[in-house]
């Protein structure tokens, strides 16, 4: 009986339980491996837990979508009928994101169709590179780039301006905003700090000017949004 029902299930779904077993834990433990390394490589503010979590649960699903379909045309075309109904509204904050998406959809291809091989390899390569991209920090125009946001008392002198310019190789203004009460701007600068200023020594120095308050220095190399 037990033969017979394993003999049924194969001519349906093309695989044997052990497959599917088997192609299962492969599309889990290679999604684990991706989610791992979008979570070390992550940089910037749009760190999500719910989007590690869904590297996973993408990698497996896929790979249960490839062994449901298998080489029938007509599973193929139903679930494309029964994904059309699904939309998806949420918005994917950083670009990198998506490329994650899809190489977690290849891995579940690879490992729901059996192709362990390309699977494995597949995870191992573009983790590589997502590593070695993280490493070097490719990309990025310059190393010290911050965003410094503070309160200036129209009243006092702009001696600022002075002592930005000294500490800084490059600096922008970005954004200007009166107060409430009309007695304060608020201001919001594009920096590059010289390679011999230190991060702390330059906040702590600039608090102390005459007519500055809440000082807030933001690393801007991610692409934060201001």
């Amino acid at each position: 009986m037990e033969n017979k029902l394993v003999e049924a299930m194969s001519g349906v779904f093309n695989y044997t339980p052990m497959e599917v077993v088997l192609n299962s834990l492969v599309a889990f433990v290679l999604g684990m491996f991706i989610a791992y390394t979008y979570k070390k490589t992550h940089q910037g503010l749009s760190y999500s837990q719910s989007f590690v979590l869904t590297i996973i649960f993408v990698t497996i699903i896929i790979g249960f979508v490839m062994m449901v379909i298998g080489n029938s045309l007509a599973r193929a075309f139903a679930l494309v009928g029964a994904l059309s109904i699904i939309r998806f509204r949420t918005v994917v904050k950083d670009t990198k994101d998506t490329a994650y998406v899809f190489m977690a959809l290849a891995v579940g291809m690879g490992a729901g169709t059996g192709n362990y091989f390309i699977a494995v390899f597949a995870t191992i390569f573009m983790s590589g590179i997502a590593w070695i991209l993280y490493k070097f920090n490719f990309g990025v125009q310059r190393a010290s780039d911050f965003i410094l946001r503070f309160y200036f008392d129209k009243t006092k002198k702009d001696s600022y301006v002075n002592y930005i310019n000294e500490h800084s190789e490059n600096n922008a203004l970005l954004h200007m905003e009166p107060s409430g009460d009309g007695k304060k701007l608020y201001m919001t600068y594009d920096i590059s700090l010289k390679e011999d200023v230190e991060m702390n020594d330059f906040i702590s120095g600039f608090s102390k000017i005459d007519g500055i308050s809440e000082v807030v220095l933001v690393s801007a190399k991610n692409d934060i949004t201001y």
